[in-house]
């Protein structure tokens, strides 16, 4: 793997001084950690980046993924945040608290629902 350069620093230079700083004894693929952040950036937001990596290494180190298991970790990632159509500030779905209409006036006495026992 070629080192990448970001801004006359050798990227592969500083993630093996920071393993050394932090104590981990980890293979890094830069490019993958590097696409990911990058989609999430762009498709989710900003501030997704930084997250969305840490969370891809708690996953990876909590379950002792291997390198190919880190990639498929990071494929799902990635094809979430492909996919991803809220933008940013969107209110989650789930939390959304949507008018019910008033139909008191309504005579549903004739009515048959599929869920109710006869």
């Amino acid at each position: 793997m070629d080192p990448v350069e970001i801004g006359g620093v050798n990227l592969h230079d500083w993630i093996d001084e920071l393993c050394d700083a932090l104590d981990v004894d980890a293979e890094v693929d830069e490019a993958l950690i590097l696409d990911l952040a990058r989609t999430s950036a762009n498709n989710v937001q900003k501030t997704a980046a930084p997250i969305t990596t840490y969370l891809l290494g708690f996953a990876a180190g909590a379950s002792q993924a291997d390198p190919e298991a880190i990639e498929t970790l990071a494929g799902k990632a990635q094809r979430l945040a492909e996919r991803w159509d809220r933008p940013a500030g969107a209110p989650d779905p789930d939390e959304v608290d949507d008018d019910v209409p008033d139909d008191s006036g309504v005579d549903h006495s004739g009515e048959h629902f599929d869920d109710e026992e006869d």
